[in-house]
C-alpha cells in the first residue's frame, strides 16, 4: 500500500520553522511520511514569508518549480504572503489551498479534507484584526535545539514592516502551557531551547503575565541545560531581563538586539521606539553583567532618505559599538507600509553598496569577536549534522566550534580549549579531559 508522503518548504524567520516542524508532526501522526524530494510528494506545504519582496518572489517561483516537477501534488500554501496576498498565489497554476495565519493550524485537516487533486481549490482569508488564533508550535527537526514560539503578533507600527498586518496584534499561551512544551521538548532529548516569537520581549499582553516571569519558569525546566533568546526589542531588554539571563546557569550570553540604523533621524522616520543612545545604554549594560556576551545585531541599509552623511553616523556608530556580528538587510519597499509611499528613495545601487560596506564590516567585527577567544576554555554542545567530516557545536556565547566527526559526541556538552580561528570563521578546538 503507498504510504501517503509530505513536503515541506518553509521561509523565512525562527517562528515559520517551529509551526512548519510542528504541522509535519500532525502529518505524521495521521500517518503521512516526510520527505525532501517535492518530486516524491503528495503534498507540498509552502510556509511563507513576507518580510520583503525577495521572500515573496522566492515563494512564487518555489510554487511553479513544484508544480513543474510533480503536477499531480496538492500544493498547501500559508504563511505571512499567503496572509498578505492570498488570492495572488491562489491564481498560480497548481495551487489547491491557501490558508491565512489564523487557518495554519487547520492545515492537515484542510488537506485531508481536499482529497483527491483538482476537485476544488480552497483560499481562507481573514484582516489583520480578526487573527487572533494563537497556533502553538517547537521546532524538532535538530536533535541538539528546538525552537519554541512563545508569542506571536506585534502592536509597533514601524512604518517599513509589514509584520503588524501579518501577524496580528501581540498575543501568547499561558505560562503554564509554554512550561509543558518545553518539558516535552526536554523529554524528547533536546538540550538547547531557542525562545522564539515575532516581539518576543512584549510577551504577556494576552494573560497578564510578563516576559521576565516567562524566563524564570523556564529555568526550572530539567532536562534543558541552555537557553537563548531569538530577538529582543532594545527597549524592552530590560535590566530586570539582563539580570535573570546574567544569573541563571541555563541562560546564554548571547542576544540578538535590532538596531535597524545607528541614526536617530532615520530611526524617528522608521518609528522605532528608542534612540541610540538608549540602545547604547542597553548594549553597555548586557556587557557590564556578561563581559563574554555574543551580541548580534539587525540593519537595515538604504531606509529612504538616509543620505551619505546618515549611512555613515550609523556605520560608524556599529563600529564603536562593536557587536559580533551584524544581520545586514538592504531596504525593500512594502505595500501599504508608510515608507513605501515616502519621498526621497535610495537607489538600488546604493542600497546595495551600503550593505556591501556594512557586511565587509561584520566580517571584520565577527573575527574580532572569535580572535578574543583564542586560548581560552569553553563549554561546547555537539551537534548532530556532518560536514566534510566535521561536527559542530556552540560554545556558551554562540562561537561555532569544530571538531573531527564523532557520533558518540552529538547532544554532549564538553569542555574545550579554544586553539585558532579558520578561513571560514569556525574556531578549532581540543576537548579538555
Amino acid at each position: 500500500m503507498h504510504k501517503m508522503k509530505v513536503c515541506f518548504y518553509t521561509l523565512g524567520c525562527k517562528l515559520n520553522f517551529s509551526e512548519s516542524s510542528t504541522l509535519a508532526r500532525e502529518f505524521i501522526a495521521g500517518g503521512y511520511e516526510r520527505t525532501e524530494e517535492f518530486r516524491d510528494a503528495d503534498v507540498c506545504v509552502i510556509n511563507s514569508c513576507s518580510v520583503t519582496e525577495h521572500a515573496d518572489k522566492k515563494c512564487r517561483n518555489i510554487i511553479r518549480r513544484i508544480h513543474k516537477l510533480n503536477p499531480e501534488a496538492i500544493i498547501a500554501v500559508t504563511g505571512c504572503y499567503a496572509q498578505l496576498k492570498p488570492y495572488e498565489i491562489a491564481a498560480i497554476e497548481g495551487v489547491d489551498i491557501v490558508l491565512s495565519n489564523n487557518d495554519k493550524g487547520d492545515l492537515y485537516r484542510k488537506v485531508v479534507e481536499l482529497g483527491k487533486k483538482g476537485v476544488r481549490q480552497e483560499v481562507t482569508s481573514c484582516s489583520t484584526e480578526e487573527l487572533t488564533r494563537f497556533f502553538a508550535a517547537f521546532s524538532s527537526g535538530d536533535r541538539t535545539r528546538a525552537f519554541l514560539k512563545v508569542q506571536d503578533g506585534c502592536d509597533y507600527c514601524c512604518s517599513y514592516c509589514t509584520i503588524h498586518n501579518a501577524r496580528g496584534s501581540s498575543r501568547n499561551m499561558p505560562i503554564a502551557d509554554i512550561v509543558k512544551e518545553a518539558q516535552s521538548i526536554a523529554a524528547q532529548g533536546h538540550k538547547e531551547i531557542v525562545i522564539t516569537g515575532v516581539n518576543t520581549g512584549d510577551f504577556g499582553r494576552t494573560t497578564g503575565e510578563s516576559f521576565a516571569d516567562l524566563l524564570r519558569a523556564l529555568d526550572g525546566v530539567e532536562g534543558i541545560e541552555r537557553y537563548r533568546i531569538s530577538s529582543i526589542e532594545p527597549n524592552l531588554l530590560t535590566d530586570e531581563i539582563i539580570d535573570i539571563c546574567a544569573t541563571s546557569s541555563k541562560f546564554q550570553p548571547h542576544f540578538h538586539i535590532p538596531i535597524q540604523s545607528g541614526c536617530d533621524k532615520i530611526l524617528g522616520d522608521m518609528k522605532r521606539r528608542y534612540n541610540t543612545s538608549m540602545f547604547k545604554a542597553r548594549i553597555e549594560a548586557v556587557r557590564r553583567a556578561m563581559p563574554d556576551a555574543f551580541i548580534g545585531i539587525d540593519v537595515i541599509a538604504g531606509f529612504p532618505g538616509e543620505t551619505d552623511e546618515d549611512f555613515q553616523t550609523t556605520y560608524d556608530f556599529l563600529e564603536a559599538l562593536a557587536p559580533a556580528y551584524l544581520h545586514v538587510f538592504p531596504y525593500s519597499a512594502r505595500a501599504n507600509t508608510p515608507a513605501a509611499a515616502m519621498k526621497n528613495k535610495v537607489q538600488d545601487s546604493i542600497k546595495t553598496e551600503r550593505a556591501a560596506r556594512l557586511e565587509r564590516l561584520c566580517e571584520k567585527l565577527h573575527r574580532d569577536f572569535y580572535d578574543k577567544y583564542v586560548g581560552t576554555e569553553a563549554k561546547v554542545l555537539w551537534e548532530s549534522s556532518i560536514k566534510a567530516g566535521w561536527m559542530v557545536g556552540f560554545t556558551e556565547n554562540y562561537i561555532k566550534v569544530r571538531l573531527p566527526y564523532d557520533a558518540s559526541r552529538i547532544n554532549l556538552t564538553e569542555k574545550v580549549r579554544l586553539i585558532e580561528v579558520d578561513d571560514n570563521c569556525e574556531m578549532l578546538a581540543e576537548i579538555i579531559k
